[in-house]
């Protein structure tokens, strides 16, 4: 895909981001990975979301990931979990935001999203 990046140059941007979205990542998007030595996950690349002004984490539970692990990010001050099937989640946040009418479908339209955010 066009619009994606490589971890290493997009985690730099999380510093200065209003708002990083996750949408059913766990292990990929846990700080534990970088600040609990003991961890599992100790050393292995993620995003580095948690930096970001605000982020929601969509997902459908708290349960743990692939490697079995707690994710801080979830209990972080600057997180909001919205948690259920990521699709809908995501259609009653545009809803909320009023950028869709209740009950619309996503099209998937990306470049039209990307268009719109830039």
């Amino acid at each position: 895909y066009d619009i994606t990046f490589a971890m290493d140059d997009i985690n730099q941007d999380f510093a200065e981001t209003d708002l990083a979205l996750v949408l059913g990542a766990n292990d990929t998007v846990n700080p534990g990975a970088q600040t609990d030595p003991n961890s599992p996950i100790a050393g292995m690349p993620v995003l580095e979301v948690w930096k970001a002004k605000k982020s929601i984490t969509m997902k459908r539970s708290l349960r743990v990931g692939y490697a079995g692990v707690d994710n801080p990010l979830f209990v972080n001050d600057n997180n909001v979990m919205f948690l259920g099937d990521a699709k809908k989640s995501l259609e009653k946040l545009l809803v909320l935001m009023g950028e869709t009418k209740e009950g619309a479908t996503l099209t998937g339209d990306v470049e039209n999203a990307v268009k719109k955010v830039a």
